[in-house]
């Protein structure tokens, strides 16, 4: 849904593949709405974008003829080769705000678009898009953030920062990983959809750690013990997260130990990854996902203004 807001300074986007945001935005920065749809970039054809983002922000915009063009700028995959319109990566390292913003082809008079770039690793190989400004939002609140930043999800970034710029990064498929093996493997018989039990998660978190060799085997006993020993559902899904988040932690080892670790996300996700790193002795930074989304798109904002 849309929520009703005068006519805004700009309008920030966060769109991705499966969700588009957008948030009317005042000239001293204030939120002055907000509106989010299920019309993500994996659902739409090239002709289809700016139809999808009219259906969303379009009672924010009023005459254009008369009143000008409102400014958009959009993150995430948008600006994929399958987007809106591509913005090409910039290679790491390279400011949390890379250079290389491109129009979108809009054709409604009332709207002009920019879509920021995502950053590009040549070794390992990796690419992200939308983490980038979530962490320029971070790091224009705290400017002297040197460290590690950790935003949990779908595919869970792990980010070195080093004099505000993305020194590399490495992708783990967590989210999916969980996503998959609890919907589409034979543990869809043990893992329950919601619900929580912190002690299994911890158990499963230290085992998974110290011996991640053992994965493929300590998984399948979720389902046998859901069925010789009555393991419960809450009890098989946070052992299934405390595997594949140990097994994550374990596969960045060399980046954590030691270092200021910030968590950006949504604080369901966070607060997993906050006990895990709690566990291991850190004590991390956490920010909403959202605001630094925004806070991170303001900052892009202000330097493609500076730049015209």
């Amino acid at each position: 849904m849309t929520s009703a807001a005068p006519r805004p300074d700009w309008i920030a986007v966060d769109w991705g593949t499966t969700r588009l945001r957008a948030w009317a935005v005042g000239a001293a920065g204030d939120v002055l709405g907000h509106a989010e749809s299920d019309d993500g970039m994996g659902k739409l054809d090239k002709d289809a974008f700016e139809p999808a983002l009219l259906r969303l922000a379009g009672n924010w915009l009023g005459e254009g003829a008369v009143e000008g063009a409102v400014d958009v700028v959009a993150c995430g995959m948008v600006g994929s080769r399958q987007g809106w319109a591509e913005a090409p990566y910039c290679a790491t390292p390279c400011p949390a705000c890379p250079p290389g913003a491109v129009a979108a082809p809009a054709r409604d008079p009332r709207i002009s678009v920019r879509i920021l770039p995502g950053v590009k690793q040549a070794s390992p190989a990796d690419v992200m898009r939308g983490e980038e400004t979530q962490i320029a939002g971070y790091l224009a609140e705290c400017p002297e953030f040197d460290g590690v930043v950790c935003l949990p999800g779908t595919h869970s970034k792990w980010v070195r920062v080093k004099a505000g710029r993305i020194a590399g990064f490495r992708t783990a498929m967590t989210g999916e990983m969980f996503e998959s093996l609890r919907r589409h493997s034979v543990l869809r018989h043990a893992v329950a959809e919601s619900g929580w039990d912190r002690s299994a998660f911890e158990d499963a978190l230290s085992d998974s750690l110290a011996h991640p060799e053992q994965l493929a085997t300590a998984l399948f006993s979720l389902r046998a013990e859901s069925l010789l020993q009555g393991l419960s559902g809450n009890a098989a899904r946070a052992r299934l997260s405390g595997l594949l988040v140990g097994i994550e932690l374990a596969g960045v080892r060399d980046l954590w130990p030691g270092q200021p670790v910030a968590l950006i996300g949504a604080p369901a996700l966070t607060s997993i990854y906050r006990d895990a790193l709690s566990a291991q002795g850190i004590a991390p930074a956490v920010a909403d996902g959202a605001a630094m989304t925004r806070a991170g798109l303001a900052a892009a904002r202000a330097l493609l203004d500076k730049a015209a």
